[in-house]
């Protein structure tokens, strides 16, 4: 089996996700595949992509803080977020004042933050950050307000392009390898 070739990034994007220490994902559409599943009992169920998982978790251990901001109230997410050992933000009416709070929290600028995010409640945050990816299905609105939009759709590896994005920006990919191959 081959893997594809490596995704060609222009230098104003590079420069941007070099920039990044605050990651933040919108869940529904970009970390799912955005259907919301519900039992019998009204229990929700999601599915969330192990690629995406190892990408957050790769971003928090080289340095960059990863969030969490959903609208939707949502155990399953809450759930994955403290698997991952990232923050939730659940049930968020205000994306943008969230993520302005987490920053300022941090010490970080809206510069050096990037939300990746599908649709409409999204927008207003991503329109600030200093990077604003949107996976392959995201609704057609956030486009023209996107700096990347990813070869992959939510919820199937999108997130982990968004992730290998700024870590090769970051100087990590060879580390990373070399790692993996036990050297």
């Amino acid at each position: 089996m081959h893997s594809p070739p490596p995704i060609a990034y222009d230098s104003d994007l590079l420069a941007r996700a070099a920039r990044i220490k605050l990651a933040c994902f919108d869940v529904d559409g970009t970390l799912t595949d955005g259907r919301l599943y519900f039992d019998s009992e009204g229990r929700e169920s999601k599915a969330f992509h192990v690629l995406d998982g190892q990408g957050l978790v790769l971003l928090r251990k080289h340095g960059v803080h990863v969030a969490f901001v959903t609208a939707r109230a949502s155990l399953a997410a809450e759930k994955r977020a403290a698997d991952l050992g990232v923050e939730a933000f659940i049930g968020v009416e205000d994306k943008l004042a969230c993520v302005r709070a987490l920053a300022q929290r941090l010490g970080v600028g809206l510069e050096e933050t990037a939300f990746m995010g599908d649709d409409l409640p999204d927008l207003a945050v991503m329109s600030r950050a200093g990077l604003a990816v949107a996976p392959a299905n995201a609704h057609a609105a956030m486009l023209p307000h996107v700096h990347w939009q990813t070869q992959a759709h939510g919820g199937e590896g999108a997130a982990r392009e968004f992730c290998d994005l700024v870590l090769s920006a970051q100087g990590r990919t060879e580390g990373l390898l070399q790692k993996a191959l036990g050297r």
